[in-house]
């Protein structure tokens, strides 16, 4: 009895196999048999061929089913895996469509999950389209920080890598780079990810470019372009608006609630704004931990939004003889978002005498 439930078993995998070989390759040559098999993998599958993996389909669906079953460590279990990805490749219409997925670009996103972003469907043929994108807009030389949906889910250490690093990497090379763990991808992918959403169901003229480019920096280049040609700076009412407001909410985005709620603090101005000891206090920390996280604010800029240090340079010298309110709240902003660059030696010393005063 258990040898013929034996031979049914292998009778059984035998016609699967047969089949869905006979469905991919009798169908027209539209390449996907040259995928290798890990580009129809998502990241939740188990029980998979690691011996296969490599290999084109062309080359596996060319071994009858009892040599693949030779193969060292590829039983019974991880030929119902390679099933399951032959399946996947018989199902896609065509080889560089993302499987699992709506063609409607505006639903290419993998749904939320509890955490955010959810990078656990995403596929080597999802990713392959992302990165077809980037590199036919040209947005390689681009860095993640710049256009990450938020700089807390993004490691500080590739904040100014530059897209080009992984789009001509498979997913399978990224996650087996030195340092990049589950939450490194996921936040690489969810910023491709947007890339990709923002351009797919763009069209490209021969005079119209397509940029992106965080939200708040349109508004605030044109309000001081348009300021920097009147003949007088504008009250500080308007600059609070203009200019604060927009630059705390994005601080707000990328390095939270804290961060933002002491930087807009300093930015006051007046005689009732704390002091760094009384904020230290306030949320429990040394006052070099306060200088610290403020000093996050000019690293979020400098990635963000470089080009503003040039825009606002015209505001304190062309004004510098405006109301003084007015243009200490505009030194106050430079000071606080692009403060001028210092060589490691000054900011050593600088440490060590914040961390002397507690």
């Amino acid at each position: 009895m258990a040898r013929k439930a034996i031979s049914n078993d292998r009778y059984r995998l035998v016609g699967t196999y047969e089949r869905l070989r006979k469905s991919l390759v009798e169908r027209p040559d539209d390449g996907r048999l040259d995928k290798a098999l890990s580009y129809w993998v998502l990241p939740t599958d188990r029980r998979l061929p690691i011996a296969f993996l490599d290999r084109p389909l062309r080359d596996l669906l060319s071994q009858p089913l009892d040599e693949l079953m030779a193969t060292p460590g590829v039983g019974q279990k991880k030929i119902i895996g390679f099933f399951d990805l032959l399946k996947r490749a018989s199902k896609a219409t065509s080889p560089d469509a993302p499987f699992g997925l709506s063609h409607d670009a505006k639903k290419q996103r993998p749904a939320p999950a509890a955490s955010g972003f959810d990078a656990s469907i995403v596929s080597e043929s999802l990713w392959a389209q992302w990165c077809e994108t980037v590199n036919r807009y040209g947005m390689g030389p681009e860095k993640l920080g710049r256009l990450a949906p938020t700089l807390q889910a993004l490691p500080t250490v590739i904040w100014h890598s530059r897209l080009e690093e992984y789009a001509d990497r498979s997913l399978a090379d990224i996650r087996s780079l030195k340092t990049h763990g589950e939450k490194r991808v996921n936040a690489i992918l969810e910023v491709f990810c947007t890339v990709h959403e923002a351009l797919a169901t763009a069209t490209l003229q021969e005079n119209v470019d397509v940029v992106i480019m965080p939200r708040f920096v349109p508004p605030l280049t044109r309000w001081l372009l348009e300021t920097v040609g009147q003949p007088d700076l504008p009250p500080v009412d308007d600059l609070h608006q203009h200019i604060v407001k927009p630059m705390i909410n994005q601080i707000k985005i990328d390095l939270g609630d804290q961060v933002a709620g002491l930087a807009a603090a300093r930015l006051c101005l007046d005689e009732n704004s704390p002091s760094v000891k009384q904020q230290a206090q306030t949320i429990g920390v040394t006052r070099a931990r306060v200088y610290q996280l403020l000093e996050d604010c000019a690293k979020v800029m400098d990635v963000r939004w470089p080009e503003g240090r040039w825009l606002f340079a015209p505001l304190a010298t062309r004004f510098g003889s405006s109301d003084p309110e007015t243009i200490g709240l505009v030194h106050g902003i430079v000071d606080l978002f692009f403060p001028p660059q210092r060589d490691s030696s000054t900011v050593s010393e600088e440490s060590r005498g914040d961390l002397a005063v507690r």
